[in-house]
């Protein structure tokens, strides 16, 4: 492997709401995908603000993240990206009706566990569905397992 190889290192909230879970619709080089809110961490942020930010940007809700879900490793199928997965449970303390979101993201939409399963093909990967999975299992760590220390 290149030494100048490094995961892509990302954030996924995990809400559920009612039943369901709030996932967004987006354009991809695949076509248009379902995904967690998700992104890039970007410098200097903690992984608990990127998902904060992220629902935020690409939802218009926002999230208190409150547990930590899981933490995934993803190498893509084209051999050319490895994800790192930080996933955050917690739920959503309100919402900007109107606001615009991240280019690429069609709408923000909930859909309970077999909605997903029955669309799983339009996931933008398989770890939509885990974290979801996972979180039904009852899977959540506490934040305090996050160390971040600012430079």
């Amino acid at each position: 492997m290149a030494r100048d190889w490094k995961p892509n290192v990302t954030v996924a909230a995990v809400i559920e709401r009612d039943g369901r879970f709030l996932l967004v619709e987006e354009e991809t080089a695949e076509g248009l995908r379902f995904n967690q809110p998700a992104g890039h961490l970007e410098a200097g942020e903690s992984l608990p603000a990127a998902s904060v930010r992220e629902t935020l940007e690409e939802a218009a809700y926002h999230f208190v993240p409150e547990y930590l879900v899981g933490i995934y490793q993803w190498p893509r199928p084209q051999g050319d990206l490895t994800y790192l997965r930080f996933a955050f449970g917690g739920r959503v303390s309100g919402q900007e009706p109107g606001r615009v979101l991240d280019t690429g993201i069609v709408r923000a939409v909930w859909l309970t566990p077999d909605e997903m399963r029955a669309c799983r093909e339009r996931h933008r990967s398989p770890l939509v569905m885990q974290c979801v999975d996972d979180w039904l299992a009852g899977r959540r760590y506490a934040l305090e397992l996050i160390r971040h220390y600012d430079a």
